[in-house]
């Protein structure tokens, strides 16, 4: 399935420089969109123009903070003058630490809900506010986690945990006071899925892997490719009439 309407469009990926958030930016260069990444990671710069000379649609990136208000709304700023106002947004911006609660630092924990949590709000605020300006409607989908819904084991995660079911409770809040202005927001809650970096864990903690894998329904963990096809229907006019949603795709993890 193909969404013609998103060529021309500009997306804009929050920790888009590589794993989870490149893939998704592939997925909609795939669809004609013009991609504007924003990573705090050295090599967006390289991503960006990598994404361009794949796929031929124009790119722009941006060194950004997301737990920086000023540094988002710059970004946005940037993008908007280079390729025009996004109308998707997609943040995958996020961390998890693992700590047992009685002994997690305050600095840990805020680190954790600043990027997850405000992370994601900073970017959805500026995403508004650009197309409030242009009078253009919009698609916001936020990367949460099954995690949001479920505690997952053995490893201990409490924060971020919590900073998810915070993430799918801010995609509701913002997809109702946003639904006068045609701005839709949603969640895609992932279960464990082999980015780069998990499948370099997996690999040196084979262990735990097979422990997750024995959990999941569908005996394997997700491809990144896996959340291709809802990524680029949400962003689409083909899902307008959906918002507010929180869409979990873990293989079945969430089931039992």
């Amino acid at each position: 399935m193909t969404f013609d309407d998103l060529s021309g469009r500009v997306a804009a990926i929050t920790g888009g420089a590589r794993g989870l958030g490149y893939s998704i930016a592939e997925a909609l260069a795939r669809e004609g969109c013009a991609i504007a990444l924003f990573d705090i990671l050295p090599d967006v710069e390289e991503s960006a123009a990598r994404l361009a000379a794949t796929y031929g649609v124009p790119t722009s990136w941006a060194h950004v903070d997301v737990t920086d208000q000023e540094s988002v709304q710059a970004a946005f700023d940037g993008a908007a003058a280079a390729l025009g106002t996004p109308q998707v947004l997609v943040t995958a911006a996020g961390i998890t630490i693992w700590n047992d609660s009685v002994g997690i630092p305050a600095a840990e924990w805020r680190k954790v809900m600043s990027v997850n949590l405000d992370g994601t709000f900073f970017a959805a605020q500026s995403f508004a506010k650009g197309l409030l300006a242009a009078g253009a409607p919009g698609s916001a989908i936020f990367i949460s986690s099954m995690s949001g819904s479920i505690v997952n084991v053995p490893q201990n995660q409490a924060s971020y945990n919590a900073s998810k079911a915070a993430v799918t409770q801010l995609a509701k809040s913002l997809a109702v006071e946003w639904a006068p202005s045609s701005i839709r927001v949603n969640a895609i809650a992932p279960g464990y899925f082999l980015s780069d970096m998990t499948r370099q864990f997996t690999e040196a903690n084979p262990e735990l892997a097979a422990d997750w894998v024995a959990r999941i329904p569908a005996g394997r963990m997700g491809e990144p490719a896996d959340l291709h096809g809802l990524v680029t229907y949400l962003a689409s006019d083909a899902s307008s009439y959906v918002t507010a949603q929180n869409l979990v795709i873990d293989g079945g993890y969430t089931a039992i």
